[in-house]
């Protein structure tokens, strides 16, 4: 059986388990945001990190989850150098629902409370930590949960799963 082969966490027990953990998150919601460019059309609230997220795989199936500054331009060969994971791929939808437990624009950091089994790598831009308060998606893109980036990162521990900070300038 795989590790991650359990029933995931739903945007409304992953919002217990972050009151639970004392995180205050006020969420809202809004129609379904699949890409930056429809986060921009919408947005209400312009502090804070807004975020892109990429899952992606290597050649030996090893899973990643790469959090970057919504505005930053990576290029993927590059980036698997810069984590020593020899060539990148984007996951497939399946995988993505395997491992955190999320459909295709509804990735954000917050999914890795569905990755039990500790298999994915977390890579966060060191970018998004320069913020007080970043944006996320929590587990559904038609709502987005704003966390104080310590708590973020008090949770990301809590799930097993410190970021490699990843310096992009």
């Amino acid at each position: 059986m795989h590790p991650n082969d359990h029933a995931p966490f739903t945007p409304e027990t992953l919002l217990k388990r972050l009151d639970a953990l004392g995180i205050d998150c006020p969420t809202v919601s809004h129609p379904p945001l699949r890409t930056v460019a429809d986060s921009r059309a919408h947005r209400e609230v312009f502090e804070g990190a807004y975020t892109k997220n990429l899952f992606l795989r290597n050649k030996k199936g090893r899973m990643w989850l790469v959090t970057l500054l919504e505005h930053r331009e990576v290029e993927l060969k590059a980036l698997a150098r810069a984590v020593g994971a020899g060539n990148f791929s984007f996951a497939s939808e399946e995988r993505l629902g395997r491992y955190l437990g999320v459909k295709p624009g509804a990735v954000s950091p917050l999914a890795l409370i569905n990755d039990q089994g500790g298999e994915v790598i977390f890579v966060l831009d060191r970018g998004v930590v320069e913020f007080d308060r970043v944006h996320l998606h929590p587990l559904d893109n038609t709502r987005t949960s704003t966390l104080l980036t310590k708590d973020l990162l008090k949770f990301l521990e809590e799930t097993g799963h410190v970021p490699e900070l990843l310096a992009l300038d």
